[in-house]
């Protein structure tokens, strides 16, 4: 269902996300952001001058590379475009991120490793969606690949990772109930 009709207004911001994941030929995982803000008006920043319309204020890149365990092998980070100087010397310390392992504690692996001044506020905030990222990347590559071998576990069988994260997978909901029947707690 579409937003209501919205009262009259006059755009002013862009912020584009966007998240790919692909599976590389050594058989890890490459997840990638980039994150853009725009404005629609042209405006003067000290250290770059004139920020003409349409162009960059921030234009943030991140790639992690994790294996089939979700487990951080490499991180490249960089700033393409920032409101200050200083903003891409912080890449370099994103390597930090090296070894941990997406799952629970995640966001806060996160905010302990590179959080506050330890980072860039927007590669960190681009970081917290990647195990999701992740997930849907990997999971169903690796569901996809056990029903070819003929090794699917029955889907009833196995608790889903998901369950009790979002209100469609509530344990009483009648997605669990079809998808998951085994973990399904209504009536």
């Amino acid at each position: 269902m579409p937003l209501p009709e919205a009262t009259e207004r006059k755009h002013i911001h862009t912020r584009a996300i966007e998240y790919t994941g692909y599976e590389r030929e050594d058989g890890l995982f490459d997840i990638e952001a980039q994150m853009t803000d725009t404005k629609t008006y042209q405006f003067k920043n000290n250290w770059r001058g004139d920020v003409k319309i349409g162009e960059p204020l921030h234009k943030m890149l991140l790639r992690i590379t994790i294996d089939d365990n979700f487990t951080i092998r490499d991180v490249v980070a960089a700033t393409e475009a920032s409101p200050f100087e200083m903003c891409p010397s912080i890449t370099p310390v994103y390597a930090k991120l090296i070894g941990i392992q997406m799952g629970r504690g995640w966001r806060k692996q996160i905010r302990q490793s590179v959080g506050g001044v330890q980072g860039c506020t927007h590669l960190t905030e681009l970081l917290f969606p990647m195990a999701t990222v992740a997930m849907q990347t990997i999971w169903p590559l690796q569901s996809l690949r056990r029903k070819q071998a003929g090794s699917e576990v029955e889907k009833s069988d196995r608790r889903p990772g998901v369950l009790n994260t979002c209100h469609a997978w509530s344990s009483d909901s009648p997605v669990v109930e079809e998808n998951a029947p085994k973990f399904y707690t209504g009536d």
